[in-house]
């Protein structure tokens, strides 16, 4: 049982986001909002609005069954690079440096630790 969350086109470089989506990747959702609440990096406020969204469309999906009851996890983080705006900054003897403003794409996947799994037995 597992739910998805996907964020596009934050304004933060993918190399920046990433150092805060390892910091949570494949903990408990507790510690996970709680690392992300006191995190000082930009990226942590994506992230932890990201996460809820997460755990919220968990819920919607599996009504029947207690968020408690779950023991939820962070199963898988993804961030992957988003389009770039191309900006120029001025530069000596009349030129132009060209400046990238990146942005990246998060892809977030919450599931049950609790939940029953699937065995095949190869015979």
């Amino acid at each position: 049982m597992e739910a998805v969350a996907k964020l596009n086109n934050v304004p933060t470089s993918p190399q920046k986001m990433r150092i805060v989506v390892d910091m949570i990747r494949g903990q408990k959702v507790n510690k996970a909002l709680g690392i992300l609440k006191y995190e000082p990096k930009v990226g942590a406020r994506f992230v932890e609005k990201l996460l809820l969204s997460a755990i919220a469309n968990w819920q919607n999906k599996h009504e029947d069954v207690k968020l408690e009851d779950a023991d939820l996890y962070v199963k898988t983080v993804t961030v992957d690079g988003g389009s770039s705006l191309k900006r120029l900054r001025p530069a000596p003897q009349g030129r132009g440096y060209r400046i990238l403003k990146r942005s990246n794409h998060i892809t977030l996947v919450v599931a049950s630790a609790s939940a029953p799994s699937i065995v095949t037995s190869e015979e």
